[in-house]
């Protein structure tokens, strides 16, 4: 992730320990605490992170969106883990370090034990985040993910009205996911929008800074496309280069423009850490001594080299681990079988030993880009979606080759 508030404009946001390094606490010895007994699980490095955790609860799913990496339906489907199993797993994680769950599907709604589940994470030192599409966050539901202390609730939207419904394969999925967002700004429940940009919806961007304003509602992220499940279907629907540029262009402008008038929103970008390196260069040409401290700061995260297989991990709706979400055709192996924590610690998988060490993997425009150390050859599915071959320069770098420093 990308984090626009606090790279662009110098805001502090609730999650930048964990992404750039900051407020690392002091032990009695006077040394960093990172993992042992902190509070925040604070990292000593990035390349030390406990993985942040998909876990895909469900796969069932009331909707049927065109871009969904799991593809699912509304359908029930067998082997999924059970109550215990999953709270075995959770045990696992909170001793793990694992500094937070995010509660995904399929529709995670739709699982009957979430609230059960959520709340005994928490009891584990792992903050509960959920993913939704919204449709289905009544009052009560809003009231009830407030009170079992999900730290933050992310709801997918696609663009407007009609747009987001076609998106989403439900007409009316607009509207029950605006009653969704309303419901959670009611009950005081942290609450974002999540976005995964393609041409039929880069045109929304200003409504959608316009809604999020209006609506009150804390956070925002704006996904690349992953070529993943459904999303691989609609490719064509990628943007181009130039578009990428345009749509950053919009989201810094617009991000810019809270910060300016004191209106606390993250803005955050997802699954492309080129965005770092433009943000940069935007911020060179305006305030050089902000840009080299962004600068630091990105070098300090790594971008992808410490992502997949690092900063983030997927269990899936088996107890299947994966080197992230989009990766569901490489398994690591089984909670039902292994902890995660063993799982994710082991090397003798090649995917996984190279995800931790991939630098000199790297292949193409990334081998050869003077911003490696900050955006880390970005995002490793994509090129393996593309190319055949995960260690391959990402398709979606809109850099030029000048920009990159490469002499072509």
């Amino acid at each position: 992730m990308i984090n626009i508030t606090r790279l662009y404009c110098g805001e502090e946001t609730p999650s930048d320990d964990i992404r750039y390094g900051q407020k690392i606490q002091k032990s009695h010895h006077g040394l960093p605490q990172c993992w042992e007994g902190s509070a925040d699980r604070v990292p000593c490095s990035a390349s030390s992170r406990r993985p942040i955790v998909v876990w895909n609860s469900t796969r069932t799913c009331n909707l049927k969106c065109v871009h969904c990496y799991t593809d699912s339906e509304n359908v029930a489907y067998k082997g999924e883990l059970t109550t215990d199993e999953a709270r075995k797993m959770l045990v696992d994680l909170g001793g793990f370090k694992v500094p937070a769950i995010l509660f995904s599907g399929g529709e995670p709604l739709l699982r009957k034990d979430l609230f059960e589940l959520a709340a005994f994470a928490l009891e584990q030192g792992v903050k509960p985040t959920l993913s939704t599409n919204g449709t289905l966050i009544t009052k009560e539901v809003a009231g009830k993910l407030k009170s079992t202390g999900f730290t933050y609730v992310g709801i997918s939207l696609d663009g407007i009205g009609e747009v987001n419904d076609q998106f989403r394969g439900m007409p009316g999925a607009f509207e029950r996911a605006m009653r969704g967002f309303k419901n959670c700004v009611e009950e005081d429940q942290r609450v974002g929008l999540r976005l995964t940009l393609t041409r039929k919806n880069v045109q929304d961007l200003h409504w959608i800074f316009d809604f999020i304003e209006a609506e009150n509602i804390d956070r925002a992220c704006f996904y690349h496309l992953v070529y993943s499940g459904r999303g691989s279907n609609i490719r064509k629907d990628d943007l181009t280069f130039e578009e990428s540029r345009l749509a950053m262009d919009i989201i810094l402008s617009r991000t810019e423009d809270f910060a300016k008038r004191g209106l606390p929103k993250e803005i955050l970008t997802v699954d492309n850490h080129v965005d770092g390196i433009y943000l940069y260069m935007k911020l060179q040409e305006k305030n050089p001594a902000r840009a080299q401290e962004v600068m630091d700061l990105l070098k300090w995260n790594g971008g992808g080299l410490y992502s997949t297989g690092v900063g983030i991990g997927e269990i899936d709706f088996c107890g299947n681990v994966h080197p992230d979400q989009f990766w569901m055709d490489h398994t690591l192996g089984n909670v039902r079988e292994r902890p995660f924590s063993e799982i994710w610690m082991d090397t003798k998988d090649p995917i996984m030993a190279g995800l931790k060490n991939r630098k000199s993997l790297l292949k193409g425009k990334c081998s050869r880009c003077k911003w490696i150390d900050a955006c880390g050859g970005s995002f490793r599915v994509r090129a393996l979606r593309v190319y055949g071959d995960p260690w391959m320069e990402d398709p979606q770098c809109y850099l030029t080759a000048q920009e990159c420093g490469i002499d072509e």
